[in-house]
């Protein structure tokens, strides 16, 4: 049921012609570069920027280590989990592939027989941005960044029409904010777990690394105290 307008004049169409316009006067070699990057490089850089995160809050972990650890897991569940909410999406819509119903169109991957409505590639960013933003707001950020361009790029290939981009904003968006409280309730008790362990504690604080919550301020201090009372 292709809900979605196909053809004539309307802004979404106009938008996708404006920005895949652009390959057809871009360089050969930046439009491979644009397809690497659209098809595979973001996604990659989605994955490393999560890793690295992580990496960088087990260094400074604190009392609410694993919480924060439980975050960055479910940042690339949420993606998986919007995918799978996007199968009977994309089944009720059926819109093809802006290159199937609009002439001119530069597409830069081919293979692509799928319908269009919503972006996995959107769908899958938005939804390790947003929840990597709940664990960590400047890597979330970022994250969003990469998102928002792979979204461009999308559009750029010729492989998708802006509103499928946008589409795929809001249910990645929608996916890892409404199901975080869940997600951390059942994750959380999870990573604590694995804290205490032996050979997992690694994964959420470096090693070397002590809980804050064992050190209170002023408790060397006080019991330094008490042993000078006791020695008079």
């Amino acid at each position: 049921m292709a809900v979605l307008a196909e053809s004539g004049s309307n802004p979404d169409v106009d938008l996708l012609y404006d920005i895949n316009g652009l390959a057809k006067d871009a360089p050969h070699w930046f439009d491979r570069v644009m397809e690497y990057v659209g098809e595979y490089g973001i996604l990659l850089g989605m994955v490393l920027l999560v890793l690295w995160c992580w990496w960088a809050g087990r260094r400074r972990a604190g009392e609410d280590a694993a919480s924060s650890v439980a975050a960055l897991v479910w940042a690339p569940l949420a993606a998986a989990l919007a995918v799978l909410v996007n199968v009977p999406i994309r089944g009720f819509v059926e819109r093809p592939r802006p290159f199937r119903t609009h002439e001119g169109i530069e597409v830069l991957v081919s293979g692509k027989t799928d319908y269009s409505f919503v972006s996995d590639h959107a769908t899958i960013t938005m939804a390790m941005a947003v929840g990597l933003f709940v664990a960590n707001r400047k890597f979330g950020l970022v994250g969003i960044a990469l998102a928002l361009l792979e979204g461009f790029c999308r559009v750029y290939m010729g492989v998708h029409y802006p509103t499928d981009v946008i589409g795929g904003f809001a249910l990645g968006t929608a996916v890892a904010l409404l199901l975080s409280p869940l997600a951390m309730a059942l994750l959380t008790p999870v990573l604590k777990a694995v804290e205490g362990s032996s050979k997992g504690a690694w994964l959420i604080r470096a090693r070397g690394t002590e809980r804050e919550a064992s050190v209170i301020p002023g408790a060397r201090q006080d019991a330094a105290a008490s042993e000078r009372d006791l020695a008079a």
